[in-house]
């Protein structure tokens, strides 16, 4: 079974890939800011205070573990779309300090610059409120950063157009930067599909150095 480091284990997704990892065995040390916010209980689950956004923290926390997990979004709030690049640089400054023994790093990351059937990107779609489009292209400045490090050893998980919490059927379809689009001409993923979909990452380790999505 795998140690994981997760941050933002108290958010939409987050507790969702809590819960699944959980649900696996998975030893599980959740870094929050408010040891107090996490209320879940597990044997196999520490709750430490940590900072995404402080490199040191970063260290301390992944010392020892097999992966690291970040789950830090965008969607509560203008203050938390400014962190997402700023965190992806802090987690890869982090990981570089412990060297050779450094985990894996997955980081959840946005649908925006994902290319949609007609050759476009998600974020150039009509009609788009100013604070979503904000959140997309704060993602895709992120993406582009983890493109540009090659001594961490990262993985980046972009979910469907739409991402809501549902079903958990166990059952997805993958792809590396094309939005997946179902039969209807929707793409959605359940919150649930999406954390099943990142924990067998982390079992499998199949897309380091490289984004790739997940749709029904």
């Amino acid at each position: 079974m795998a140690k994981i480091a997760l941050y933002g284990a108290t958010g939409t997704i987050g507790s969702r890939v809590l819960r699944e990892a959980l649900d696996r065995g998975h030893h599980v040390t959740a870094a929050v800011r408010d040891p107090g916010k996490l209320t879940e209980r597990h044997p196999n689950l520490t709750v430490t205070t940590g900072d995404v956004l402080d490199p040191a923290s970063v260290a301390a926390v992944a010392d020892g573990q097999d992966v690291v997990v970040s789950a830090v979004g965008g969607g509560d709030g203008p203050g938390h779309v400014a962190t997402i690049e700023p965190a992806a640089q802090s987690l890869v400054a982090g990981l570089r300090s412990l060297g050779g023994k450094a985990p894996r790093l997955i980081a959840v990351n946005g649908a925006g610059s994902l290319r949609t059937p007609d050759g476009k990107q998600v974020w150039d779609a009509e009609g788009l409120p100013e604070f979503l489009l904000q959140i997309m292209h704060a993602h895709g400045d992120a993406l582009d950063f983890y493109r540009s490090v090659h001594d961490v050893r990262w993985t980046c998980l972009s979910p469907a157009a739409q991402i809501a919490p549902g079903e958990r059927t166990g059952t997805y379809r993958t792809a590396l930067d094309d939005l997946i689009v179902g039969a209807d001409g929707e793409s959605r993923i359940s919150t649930e599909d999406f954390a099943v979909a990142l924990v067998d990452e982390i079992e499998s380790g199949d897309h380091v150095g490289e984004r790739f999505t997940v749709g029904a």
